[in-house]
């Protein structure tokens, strides 16, 4: 698929990227399109640097955290091709790894499709929280601190490896960990050699002080709970500082941008000419090896390095999202179609992966609002939110989006009460909902009406007046 008309992805991406940054308070936001070898769309959106003016280009390099996972799964493939691993060896044969399972041994396939066993244990949430000023008193300063920590979590391991989906930070690390060990080098001194340099991503990097020397960078952004928007530090360290240590970048450390994004999506397409692996191996990272929860498309799983959709619009999906909580990514590609797309912001919030389906269904011919689940259902809890007051003014309720839920509000001046609406059907279409009262359903109904919605409350009709 080449796509030789463009205009509506264009109109797609000009006028809902910019509607989702405001909603979301996202000061940058940078895009690109890519059809074969060939970006055929990349734009900057606001400001990579709020405080100077600064615009977002295709060139504005960003933190794009778990993006970081497909390089990782390259590297361990190139590895298996070049014979100095399989991917059916024990962990335990190159790492410090002592947790066991009680089915069988836990395998570097496991680790790439998070399926060892081994539920999260919170090491991204704790590094990057430090980076952001937050120090919880937890030591992961270095391999040892780290081992320590995995290997006490023995009563947290299901029974069976390749049986339960857990997404798993610590996984990749400790794949990160057996690149460096066989390649004898940092894990990101082999990431660079190996793929960065050979695509000519010549502006991504885990240095930090490469980051920070690059003009064209982000200033991150902290999205606050009370819904502001605040500069924040870069969280991770300079991995030039302790090479030793390079393996705990493998998890989410990479920076990059859309312009560099590009190359390695166009990399990882079935046609492609700058391509690292054999076909065998890109198509071992991009089929499903455990299944994982189901979405709006049907049966999702995890590759390597990648979640799988079977089924988006007749087509396999591969995808992955990053986020450091100051600086966020999306990157996506149709394999059989050819084409791909790669999102990336400086602060949380921004709906990534509805923007690249809305994308994908333009390049398809499709109406994005029409045919992605989530932009209808956006737009459907967008129309809903809003101020709503009973018979005369004498009462007034509100509702309000938060987490991919709507919430309603209802309170006077001597009770109040906030509770989620579950939404009877998913697509939010029948505008029936349901709230729980001690265990119990009651219905809540919105209604069109000439002028916006009605709604119902149990005994109250309420009239939305903004």
């Amino acid at each position: 698929m080449k796509p030789t008309d463009t205009s509506k992805v264009i109109h797609f991406i000009e006028n809902y990227v910019p509607d989702a940054m405001h909603e979301t308070k996202t000061p940058g936001c940078s895009v690109a399109v890519i059809s074969g070898a060939d970006i055929v769309y990349e734009g900057g959106f606001g400001w990579r640097n709020l405080e100077l003016s600064l615009p977002a280009t295709p060139d504005t390099l960003y933190g794009i955290g778990s993006c970081t996972k497909a390089f990782v799964a390259t590297a361990i493939l190139l590895l298996s091709e070049r014979g100095k691993l399989s991917l059916d060896d024990p962990v335990d044969r190159y790492i410090p790894f002592r947790l066991r399972a009680s089915k069988g041994p836990i395998l570097i396939r496991h680790l790439l499709s998070h399926s060892s066993g081994l539920p999260a244990l919170s090491t991204s949430e704790i590094l990057i929280r430090k980076g952001l000023g937050v120090n919880e008193g937890f030591p992961l300063a270095d391999s040892g601190d780290f081992y320590r920590w995995v290997n006490g979590a023995q009563e947290e391991m299901t029974p069976g490896p390749g049986e339960r989906f857990f997404y798993s930070n610590e996984s990749y690390r400790m794949l990160g960990h057996i690149v460096q060990s066989l390649a004898d080098m940092p894990f990101h001194e082999f990431i660079a050699e190996n793929i960065l340099g050979p695509l000519g991503m010549a502006r991504s990097s885990f240095v930090r002080s490469r980051y920070e020397s690059d003009a064209d960078r982000i200033q991150p952004y902290l999205a606050k709970t009370d819904g502001s928007v605040v500069p924040a530090p870069f969280p991770y360290p300079d991995v030039a500082l302790n090479p030793a240590s390079s393996f705990m970048f493998a998890a989410g450390g990479l920076v990059s941008s859309v312009r560099d994004m590009a190359k390695f999506v166009a990399a990882n397409l079935p046609a492609s000419t700058t391509r690292l692996l054999t076909p065998a191996s890109l198509e071992s990272m991009q089929e499903s090896h455990i299944a994982g929860p189901a979405s709006h498309y049907g049966e999702n799983g995890y590759g390597y390095g990648w979640f799988i959709t079977k089924d988006f619009l007749g087509t396999r999906m591969v995808a992955h999202g990053g986020s450091i909580d100051v600086s966020t990514a999306y990157t996506a590609f149709l394999p059989q179609k050819g084409v791909g797309a790669v999102i990336l912001a400086n602060t949380s919030g921004m709906p990534h992966a509805a923007i690249a389906e809305g994308i994908f269904a333009a390049l398809l011919g499709l109406d994005p609002l029409k045919t992605i689940p989530p932009l209808g259902i956006k737009k459907r809890m967008n129309a809903l939110s809003g101020t709503y007051k009973a018979y005369r003014g004498a009462n007034t309720a509100r509702v309000f989006p938060k987490a991919g839920l709507l919430y309603l509000e209802q309170k006077d001046v001597f009770q109040e009460s906030i509770v989620p609406l579950i939404p009877e059907d998913d697509a939010v279409a029948s505008y029936r909902f349901y709230i729980f009262t001690e265990g119990e359903r009651q219905p809540v109904e919105f209604q069109p009406t000439p002028d916006g919605f009605d709604l119902y409350v149990e005994r109250n009709r309420y009239h939305k007046v903004r």
